[in-house]
C-alpha cells in the first residue's frame, strides 16, 4: 500500500505536467520510479506506460472538448507510424533486458538517450522553433511517428518533451497543437507496446494490484492537466515544457550517477 500511494501522486503529478506539456508524464514518471527503485526495470517501464496511454485518453477527450481542431491527416499518418515503432521500441527494450546480464546497463542506456532527447528538445524550443523543415509529404508523417513511436517505448517515457519538439521542427505546428498529436502518438505507441506485451511475456510478471492505484491516478492527471492546457496561452505551455525539461535532465543525470556509486 505505502508503495501504491507513492506511485499515485507521484503519476497524478506528472500526468498533470505531461498533459499541459505534451511530454506525457513518462518522461517524470519513469526517472522518478526509478530513483525510488520498488520494483525491476521491466516493471517500472510496465507501470509508466500503462499510465501515460491513460492519460493519451483521458487527455485527448478532453482537448477536443476544449475545442481544439486536429488536421486528420497529420494525426492518422502519424498514429499509424507510432505504432511501428511502438512493437519495434518494445522489441529492442526485451531484447536488451535478454542481451545484458546486468538490467543497470539497459538503464544506463535509457538514461543517456533521454538526456540526449532532453537537450535537443530544450536547445529547440528555447532558441530556435521560428526553424521548421515545413515537411508535408505524407512520407515524413509516418516517418516521424515512426521514430516517436520507437524511441518512446525504448526509453520507457511514453514519448517525453522530443514528440513535441520535432513535430514543431518537422512540420511547423505551434507548440500547444503539437501537445495534442503528440500525447495522441502516445496513445497509439503505448497501446501497440501493451498488445506486444500482452501476446509475448504476458502479465503475469507484474504486480497487477498496482494498476489499481496507477490508473486512477493517470486519469486524475490527464484531466486536470487537459484542464488547465485549455486556459493557459502557448507562451506559457512552452514555459512550463522548458522547466520541466530542465528538472527531468538533473534528475536522469543523477540516476546515472547513482548507478555507479
Amino acid at each position: 500500500m505505502y508503495v501504491g500511494i507513492i506511485y499515485f501522486l507521484v503519476i497524478i503529478f506528472a500526468n498533470t505536467v505531461g498533459a499541459i506539456s505534451g511530454m506525457g508524464g513518462g518522461v517524470i514518471i519513469k526517472p522518478v520510479l526509478d530513483a525510488f527503485h520498488f520494483h525491476a526495470l521491466a516493471a517500472i517501464s510496465f507501470y509508466s506506460s500503462v499510465a501515460v496511454f491513460t492519460m493519451s485518453i483521458v487527455s485527448t477527450l478532453r482537448q477536443l472538448k476544449n475545442g481544439l481542431t486536429l488536421r486528420v491527416q497529420i494525426a492518422l499518418l502519424v498514429s499509424l507510424g507510432s505504432v511501428i515503432g511502438g512493437i519495434a521500441g518494445n522489441s529492442s527494450f526485451e531484447f536488451l533486458l535478454k542481451w545484458f546480464s546486468d538490467e543497470k546497463y539497459v538503464q544506463l542506456i535509457q538514461i543517456v538517450l533521454t538526456i540526449m532527447t532532453l537537450l535537443f528538445a530544450f536547445i529547440y524550443t528555447k532558441f530556435g522553433k521560428e526553424r521548421t523543415l515545413q515537411l508535408s509529404h505524407s512520407f515524413w508523417y509516418v516517418i516521424t511517428g515512426v521514430f516517436l513511436g520507437f524511441i518512446s517505448t525504448l526509453l520507457g517515457i511514453g514519448g517525453g518533451p522530443i514528440n513535441v519538439a520535432l513535430l514543431m521542427l518537422c512540420f511547423g505546428i505551434p507548440i500547444k497543437e503539437a501537445t495534442v498529436y503528440s500525447i495522441i502518438t502516445i496513445f497509439f505507441s503505448q497501446a501497440a507496446k501493451l498488445i506486444t506485451i500482452a501476446q509475448g511475456s504476458g502479465f503475469g510478471r507484474f504486480d497487477l494490484s498496482l494498476l489499481l492505484y496507477v490508473i486512477p491516478a493517470a486519469v486524475i492527471g490527464g484531466f486536470i492537466g487537459a484542464l488547465i492546457s485549455g486556459k493557459v496561452s502557448s507562451e506559457r505551455v512552452t514555459q512550463i515544457y522548458q522547466v520541466v525539461i530542465l528538472l527531468v535532465l538533473l534528475l536522469n543525470v543523477w540516476n546515472g550517477f547513482r548507478l555507479f556509486i
